[in-house]
């Protein structure tokens, strides 16, 4: 979806500038620009009065879409330890592969020597391993992952790419959406096929969690998700389970990176984790004061 501006048109009127309630339009040498602050809602379609704004629908053509194919996850791994909602998001995204038929679950593995990484992702679920193994992706850094995984989805052209909705997560998926032209949705709690279309229902909450949000991405791929930790269930360990590793065509340099990690400084906890808990109990003081038993 996009709003232009048909200058021929434009008359310098400013109805536009007045009608928008994002200050999205700007006036340059008296005619109408539309900046970086415009949602599409289309209120300066509606009071143009010479037809010079106009509200383009952007839609891929089919046959491009019949070129994506398989579900990826992207599989989070920190010092050579995967993260435990990538095994959630296997058992999710085995289900979704199910439920559209004839399609690969995949993972995608990033670091250096993740090769011993490859069979944990295979015995939970994962069909295909995609690898990319270099010293410059030792640690999470946002331009070499965003990098290395863009030109993995223009090759490889999958149909849904999961995310957890970590603190790594959170920032490299919508970084890899912008950069493939694509919508994502973050936070998820729920996701589905859609059965006449083979597209992704995607659930999330929304208003301050009073109710729930399905956002679709039909004309768009791959359709992207962030999964929030613990609200799927884990794939089974299936113990031997092998599949392919596939290593992904690396074009990173170090000039590519923009940042440097001088030093990483791990906090010794003995707590444990409330998202790797399995039960939770909470108490605390209520406004009352209970009534001593006699």
């Amino acid at each position: 979806m996009a709003v232009n501006i048909i200058k021929e048109k434009c008359k310098g009127c400013t109805l536009c500038v007045k009608a928008c309630p994002f200050e999205a339009i700007d006036m340059v040498d008296k005619k109408a620009v539309i900046n970086l602050k415009c949602t599409m809602c289309g209120k300066c379609v509606d009071v143009c009065k010479f037809g010079a704004i106009v509200k383009d629908e952007e839609k891929q053509e089919a046959a491009d879409l019949s070129a994506y194919k398989d579900v990826w996850v992207f599989a989070e791994q920190r010092g050579g330890v995967i993260t435990p909602v990538v095994f959630e998001l296997l058992g999710k995204g085995r289900d979704l592969a199910t439920d559209i038929g004839d399609v690969k679950l995949c993972a995608v593995l990033l670091g250096e020597e993740v090769e011993d990484m490859t069979n944990q992702l295979f015995e939970a679920g994962a069909d295909v391993v995609y690898t990319a193994d270099s010293p410059l992706l030792k640690n999470y850094t946002a331009d070499g992952y965003t990098k290395v995984i863009t030109d993995a989805i223009h090759e490889f052209k999958p149909e849904i790419v999961l995310y957890g909705a970590t603190h790594i997560g959170r920032d490299l998926a919508p970084r890899i959406a912008a950069r493939v032209n694509t919508g994502l949705t973050a936070d998820c709690t729920r996701l589905d096929i859609i059965p006449e279309t083979k597209g992704i229902l995607q659930t999330r909450p929304a208003f301050g969690g009073n109710l729930m949000a399905s956002i679709k991405c039909p004309n768009h791929r791959p359709q992207m998700s962030t999964v929030r930790p613990g609200v799927m269930d884990k794939a089974p360990v299936q113990e031997g389970r092998r599949g392919q590793v596939v290593p992904v065509t690396l074009n990173l340099q170090a000039s590519d990176i923009r940042t440097k990690i001088l030093e990483i400084v791990k906090t010794a906890k003995d707590a444990v984790s409330l998202t790797d808990a399995e039960i939770i109990v909470s108490g605390g003081a209520g406004l009352g004061i209970p009534r001593a038993l006699s």
